[in-house]
C-alpha cells in the first residue's frame, strides 16, 4: 500500500448536482435542497481522499453556511474554503448564481459583499464558459479595471484571488490586474504564460470538466450549447495545460466537480488525466498536494506528511508512481488523524 498526503481539489461546486445540466436543477430547486444535496457531495469527497476543497460558487451562500457546519464538525466533509457569489458582468458567464456588476465600483463593491459575508476568497468571471447559454468561451467579459478593483479589496483583506478565465485576453486582462489563479486557463498563449511565470500565478486546468461533458455528450441529455463548445475547446485545453506545464508554470489540480456528469467523490480522476496527457505520476500528485496547499496558503498545515502538521493521510492500495490509477483505490482516509468511517454522517 502507499501513504501519502490528503488529496486537495482546489476548484469544486458541492451545490451542484453533476447532472446533465446543473444550472437548471439549480435554479428549480429550493436553497434547503441544495443544502441537503451539498452534505451528500461532501461526504462523497472526503471519503474519496478528498480531505481540503476549494468551493468556487455555489448557491446563496449554502457554501458558506456549509463550511462553517463543517469546521464546527457537525457534518462530515472535506475542510472548505469558499468563495461565495462569483463576480460577474451583468449576463456574464455563472450569472444565475452570481453578483452581477457593471464598472468598476460596483466590482469594488461586489466584492466586498463577498468579503462581509465571510467568503475565504473572491471569484471573478474574466471571460465567458461553456455552461452558460449565450455566452461564448473565449470572449473576455469584466475588463481589466473591473477586475483590478475586485482583486484590490480582496488583497485589502487578505485574501486571495481566482478568475475563470478561457479565453486569451481575459486571461490577460486578469493576469495584468494581479490575479492569483487562473482557471481553466483554455486559450494560454506564450505571453499569458510568461505573465503566469513572473508572477508566481497558478494554473488550474479543469481537465476533467470539458472531457465528461464531450463523452457523456447529447446522448446523456446535456444541453446542445455545452457540448458544443466543450467539443471545441477539448484539444487546445489539453495542448495548452502542457505548454504551461513544460514552461514551469505552477499548477494545481482542480476538477470543477459538480459540471455535467464530474462527479463529487471521483475527483482523483484529474490526476489520471493529468498523466494520460504527459504529465509524470509524481508531478500530478504533487498538484493535488504540496501545490495545492502553497495556492491555497495552507502549506504549514497540510501538503505534505511533515511532523506537526494535520495529520490528512490517505492510503492507497497500491502504488500510484507505477500506476495512477491507483490514485482512485483508497484504502483509508485520515482527516486530523481521525480515520474517516464512511458509514458515518457526522465525525
Amino acid at each position: 500500500m502507499t501513504m501519502m498526503p490528503g488529496l486537495i481539489d482546489v476548484h469544486v461546486h458541492l451545490c451542484f448536482e453533476p447532472c446533465a445540466d446543473p444550472f437548471a436543477v439549480l435554479a428549480q430547486e429550493t436553497d434547503a435542497r441544495t443544502a441537503l444535496k451539498a452534505s451528500g457531495h461532501a461526504r462523497e469527497t472526503l471519503r474519496s481522499g478528498i480531505t481540503t476543497v476549494r468551493d468556487m460558487g455555489g448557491k446563496n451562500y449554502v457554501d458558506l453556511d456549509l463550511r462553517n457546519t463543517i469546521r464546527k464538525r457537525e457534518l462530515m466533509g472535506p475542510r472548505m474554503l469558499a468563495s461565495g457569489k462569483l463576480i460577474t458582468m451583468t449576463g456574464g458567464h455563472g450569472w444565475p448564481e452570481g453578483e452581477e456588476v457593471d464598472g468598476p465600483d460596483e466590482a469594488r463593491k461586489g466584492a466586498r459583499k463577498q468579503l462581509k459575508k465571510g467568503a475565504d476568497l473572491v471569484k471573478i468571471m474574466a471571460t465567458g464558459g461553456v455552461m452558460t447559454e449565450g455566452v461564448e468561451p473565449g470572449s473576455p467579459q469584466l475588463n481589466g479595471e473591473e477586475i483590478k478593483a475586485a482583486i484590490e479589496e480582496a488583497h485589502k483583506a487578505g485574501k486571495k484571488t481566482a478568475t475563470h478565465a478561457q479565453g486569451t485576453a481575459g486571461i490577460k486582462n486578469a493576469l495584468r490586474a494581479g490575479i492569483d489563479s487562473v482557471e481553466h486557463g483554455i486559450y494560454l498563449d506564450q505571453e499569458a504564460v510568461d505573465l503566469m511565470k513572473e508572477n508566481n500565478v497558478f494554473l488550474v486546468p479543469t481537465l476533467a470538466a470539458p472531457h465528461w461533458i464531450s463523452t457523456k455528450g447529447r446522448e446523456a441529455g446535456i444541453p446542445e450549447h455545452m457540448v458544443e463548445k466543450s467539443d471545441a475547446i477539448r484539444e487546445v485545453h489539453v495542448k495548452n495545460f502542457m505548454m504551461a506545464y513544460r514552461a514551469g508554470v505552477n499548477l494545481a489540480m482542480g476538477t470543477d466537480a459538480g459540471t455535467p456528469f464530474n462527479l463529487h467523490g471521483k475527483n482523483s480522476f484529474e490526476l489520471i488525466l493529468m498523466v494520460e496527457n504527459g504529465m509524470p505520476s509524481m508531478d500530478a500528485i504533487k498538484c493535488a498536494t504540496s501545490n495545492a496547499a502553497q495556492l491555497l496558503g495552507i502549506s504549514r498545515e497540510t501538503g505534505t506528511i511533515t511532523p506537526g502538521k494535520w495529520a490528512d493521510l490517505v492510503i492507497l492500495k497500491g502504488d500510484p508512481l507505477k500506476d495512477i490509477q491507483e490514485v482512485d483505490r483508497v484504502h483509508r482516509v485520515y482527516q486530523h488523524g481521525r480515520e474517516i468511517n464512511p458509514q458515518n454522517l457526522m465525525f
